[in-house]
């Protein structure tokens, strides 16, 4: 059996992009790909313009990697390992005390410059191996699990360390966790048996052209309002409540949530009827995978 078969996407700079699947789905073989740690049995990968099997080393320096389990020397101190994998990157002398410092305030490890690594908790190991990785401010970030191990706290703080980075570099972040995407990316692609099952804006991926419209109407009423909005193929009653009636409106593949939505506000307070809420159909994590896993 095939670990990754098939696979193809582009990827754009400063994009943030989710690689989504359950474990075995794939994702640590891509990563480990695209790092140019493991050569393909075929296929073509380019990065930043270059070909990653004619000019390896080249795109390896413009690459910062988190493998799942990273590698560290228990031995040595968190500063001491970072000059290591500094001089591993060729960082000049002169900027390389700025550069570990910065990459140690990024990933809140300041306070354990001078420990060992032996010693250090694994949320605080995890904060290690993303900081070797930015250490030398790479175009490409290239990120397996990087909230393993992390508590509340600390993937907060991490979700918002990646945003911060997108503004200089293209992260991928590979995850078996929706919320995670969910929190930081831009754009997801699902994997499932080694196979891209899905490849979606994260807007696309949590509108499925579907909203969902509370309001003080009976259905009688609300439904001929709402089948004369143009894009509406479908208005079901959902949910009814001492005052509230919930509807699901289906929108029509011809026309977008953002061109509808604001028709049917408009329509309903004409009317002079309350609207409680509006809001998109959202998918979670069961409802994503249990689509992919039918097809």
């Amino acid at each position: 059996m095939q670990a990754v078969d098939g696979v193809s996407f582009e990827i754009g700079c400063g994009e943030i992009v989710g690689l989504l699947g359950h474990n075995g789905a794939g994702k640590t073989t891509i990563m480990k790909m695209l790092s140019g740690c493991l050569e393909p049995t075929s296929g073509h990968i380019a990065i930043d313009g270059r070909d990653l099997s004619k000019e390896r080393r080249d795109v390896q320096k413009i690459i910062g990697y988190l493998p799942e389990n990273g590698p560290l020397y228990p031995e040595m101190t968190v500063i001491g390992f970072l000059d290591y994998v500094a001089s591993l990157h060729l960082v000049p002398q002169e900027k390389r005390v700025r550069m570990i410092r910065e990459a140690m305030e990024k990933t809140a490890l300041a306070g354990k410059a001078n420990e060992r690594i032996r010693t250090l908790s694994k949320g605080y190991r995890q904060r290690m191996g993303v900081a070797q990785a930015i250490l030398h401010d790479p175009k490409v970030l290239i990120l397996d699990e990087p909230t393993n191990g992390l508590d509340p706290t600390q993937i907060r703080h991490m979700r918002e360390l990646i945003r911060e980075l997108a503004r200089k570099s293209t992260v991928i972040v590979s995850t078996h966790i929706l919320q995670e995407v969910r929190a930081s990316c831009d754009r997801v692609i699902v994997m499932r048996d080694g196979k891209k099952a899905l490849d979606k804006a994260m807007a696309e991926l949590w509108s499925k052209g579907k909203l969902y419209l509370e309001l003080d109407a009976e259905p009688v009423q609300a439904i001929e309002i709402l089948e004369t909005i143009g894009g509406i193929r479908s208005v079901q009653v959902v949910r009814r409540l001492v005052q509230e009636v919930l509807y699901l409106i289906e929108i029509t593949d011809e026309f977008t949530l953002k061109e509808v939505a604001p028709e049917v506000a408009r329509r309903v307070t004409e009317r002079g009827i309350k609207m409680f809420s509006l809001q998109p159909e959202k998918l979670d994590l069961e409802t994503v995978f249990g689509e992919i896993a039918l097809r």
